[in-house]
């Protein structure tokens, strides 16, 4: 089902053709690919061939979002693997919140994906269970920008459609089922304050996938959208080593 609204400006997929490794990245619910274009542009200039693409219903309307399900959001990601697998020999994957709920999906079904890395991703968000039914609620206050760094906003939803939270409760419960047959390396980045997702997922994450290589660092200066937070240097930096070290 295609969009019915034009894509915002800022929140057009973003693609850099580099060198024979490739790396596929997430933006999160409700939000953009502007939360995550800083780190693709990076990976970019550090010589990888990058793939960001907007997730169906995404970066244009709150009514497009609604009419898609998890399904769609995974075959927005599956469609950024396979254009990355007709050009690298490598693929490395990276996602925000439920960007990072899609990365943990992906690497489950996809075992050749090299090394992950998780920026406050999602698996467990106990608040989203409590909402009602949308035929009661058809939508609810926004849960974007949550960012401490004053003057920068995120280009997200401002309102969230209450049939999307039913489709992002039903990806974590059979991502969070099947953590243990992620294998590959796994980076996860959690912030110390997060609005939106639990920190304690992380935890969950960091022990429940199989990989021997993980790690997880703390971001102590920025909330849930930490890629357009003060961690972000740190966030590139961190991930850039990170896919070196497991190349």
């Amino acid at each position: 089902m295609a969009d019915q609204y034009p894509v915002l400006k800022g929140a057009e997929p973003y693609f850099a053709e580099g060198g024979e490794e490739g790396v596929l990245i997430s933006h999160g619910f409700t939000g953009s690919t502007q939360s995550m274009r800083p780190l693709a542009e990076a990976l970019a200039e550090a010589g990888y061939t990058v793939c960001l693409p907007r997730l169906k219903g995404h970066g244009t309307h709150y009514e497009d979002m609604e009419r898609t399900s998890r399904h769609d959001w995974i075959e927005s990601v599956e469609e950024g693997y396979r254009w990355l697998k007709e050009r690298c020999d490598t693929i490395y994957m990276a996602g925000l919140s439920m960007g990072g709920t899609l990365t943990l999906y992906m690497a489950q079904h996809h075992p050749d994906i090299r090394a992950i890395a998780l920026i406050n991703a999602a698996i467990d968000m106990p608040a989203l269970k409590e909402v009602g039914e949308p035929e009661d609620v058809r939508f609810l206050d926004a849960i974007g920008s949550d960012i401490k760094k004053a003057g920068v906003i995120e280009l997200a939803y401002e309102k969230t459609p209450v049939r999307s939270v039913k489709e992002i409760l039903a990806l974590m419960d059979e991502v969070r089922a099947d953590l243990e047959k992620v294998k590959c390396p796994a980076l996860t980045l959690v912030s110390d304050e997060d609005h939106v997702v639990p920190p304690g997922n992380s935890g969950i994450i960091h022990d429940g996938v199989s990989s021997s290589e993980k790690e997880i660092l703390q971001l102590k200066e920025s909330y849930h959208v930490a890629t357009l937070d003060n961690d972000q240097d740190r966030i590139h930096e961190s991930v850039l080593r990170f896919f070196r070290k497991n190349s």
